[in-house]
């Protein structure tokens, strides 16, 4: 094998030697190409390297079969696509060094993922993808979480989750339809588990020419961020092949790591290993954490057929999306901007249905509606399936997905989408069919009992 050209992170000497000689017992590696590696660029270690293969890596095959869990947990839902996107601590990150862009998305200057973030959940439609982030926990300690979501805060007003950087990024990795990320680890296990993976920022310079990392980046495929992404993200999960690469050189134990590491720490200590098998710990189901979108959503609707609406919906588009049929702009209560309530044609919150600061949904309905004269229908999530809105002729009905499989803000867009028209909710007895991209969701409407919201 040549020898890199300058140090290799972790396997140089001026890692693993002090006056020439090695001062560790046992050097953990998970494959013999980094043994290799090891040999060709500090060969006095190489009698410290210990094969235990990949902890982490283990973690992640094991906990494969949660993957619905965990997109339940980022509110994925039926018919969406889950990107995730993820950035390393380097300059040449898709981070960069920190967010010098204005996140505009026309900054070609600034850092490329904070410029990004903001197209994606506008240029995405929000109900057929879901978009999470996962950025290096040095990133948030580097500069602080405060002034990471400030750069950010657009995006996660569009809808944008940011991944605990510590115990939440194997779960989404698991989760993700496909990966828009850099020359990270991240992006490396993603492709080791067969994920699609597009790069937004290579950073070949900083990679050691002939590691398996370098060989991975100048294969996949990259991201243009000035071309329109969604076509771009599409066309790398239509044509994503899985490479044997990634797996095959991320671990050559795969599900053994547990064993291997005890049996070596056991030996530096010389003392029997336990009885019984060495296990690792699985990974935590994370907290149920859907999208909050407080920027305004521009709605486009069309009417298919009888008792059906299609509906895709763009948070804080910058551009009027393109798309025949009708078009009307939904509002957050808690918006940034409280003068886009005054133009709004749906106003949306979320809570629980005996809120006592907020009333029942209904009342707080009727209050929004006499606030706000130019609001045709206002909505109240009160769970994942289920919504409370209130007509501007004051008809309260309840919307309800009974599979919870679209949000219940949609369904509030394509009823008023619906009455627009000039229908009315009499002939939605037999439910209604809210699509979402190519998905259909059936979605019950109800009038409200005289006592409550309507039937749970």
């Amino acid at each position: 094998m040549r020898a890199a050209a300058g140090p290799v992170f972790g396997l140089s000497p001026e890692w693993l030697l002090a006056d020439g000689a090695p001062f560790v017992d046992a050097l953990v590696l998970s494959h013999p190409e980094q043994v290799e590696r090891l040999r060709a660029v500090c060969p006095e270690a190489v009698p410290s390297a210990v094969l235990a293969g990949d902890p982490c890596y283990d973690r992640l095959l094991a906990a494969r079969h949660h993957r619905e869990r965990y997109r339940r947990a980022l509110g994925v839902r039926r018919g969406q696509r889950l990107v995730l996107l993820n950035s390393t601590w380097n300059p040449e990150s898709l981070f960069g060094d920190g967010g010098d862009g204005d996140g505009d998305g026309d900054d070609r200057d600034g850092d490329v993922l904070p410029a990004l973030l903001p197209r994606l959940t506008a240029e995405l439609p929000a109900d057929e993808y879901r978009v999470a982030a996962v950025l290096h926990p040095n990133i948030w300690y580097g500069h602080g979480p405060g002034q990471v979501r400030m750069w950010l805060d657009r995006a996660r007003r569009g809808g944008l989750t940011l991944v605990d950087p510590l115990d939440g990024w194997r779960q989404a990795l698991v989760a993700a339809d496909v990966t828009l990320g850099d020359f990270g680890s991240v992006s490396y296990y993603s492709a080791a588990l067969g994920t699609p993976v597009l790069l937004g920022a290579a950073g070949e310079q900083v990679l050691g020419a002939d590691s398996p990392l370098a060989a991975f980046v100048r294969a996949a495929p990259r991201l243009d961020p000035h071309r329109p992404l969604r076509p771009q993200l599409d066309a790398a999960v239509a044509r994503h092949v899985p490479v044997p690469g990634p797996a095959e050189l991320t671990s050559s134990a795969p599900g053994r790591s547990a064993e291997l590491l005890r049996r070596a720490f056991y030996g530096l200590m010389d003392i029997p290993e336990p009885a019984g098998p060495a296990l690792l710990e699985p990974l935590p189901l994370p907290p149920y954490e859907p999208p909050r979108r407080t920027a305004p959503v521009r709605v486009l609707t069309r009417l298919r057929g009888t008792a059906e609406v299609a509906v895709a919906r763009y948070a804080d588009p910058r551009d009027e999306p393109d798309a025949e049929g009708a078009a009307h702009t939904a509002v957050h209560e808690d918006t940034l901007d409280p003068a886009l309530l005054t133009v709004a044609d749906v106003i949306v919150r979320e809570g629980a249905a005996d809120d006592p600061r907020l009333g029942p949904p209904a009342a707080w309905a009727a209050e929004i509606l006499g606030r706000y004269p130019h609001c045709g229908l206002a909505a109240y999530v009160t769970g994942p399936g289920e919504c409370t809105v209130r007509t501007r002729d004051g008809q309260v009905l309840v919307l309800t997905s009974g599979a919870r499989d679209v949000d219940p803000a949609a369904c509030a867009s394509a009823l008023f989408a619906w009455l627009a028209s000039g229908k009315g909710p009499d002939e939605l007895a037999g439910g209604l069919t809210v699509w979402t991209g190519g998905t259909a969701h059936a979605v019950s409407v109800t009038p409200a009992g005289p006592g409550g919201p309507g039937p749970r």
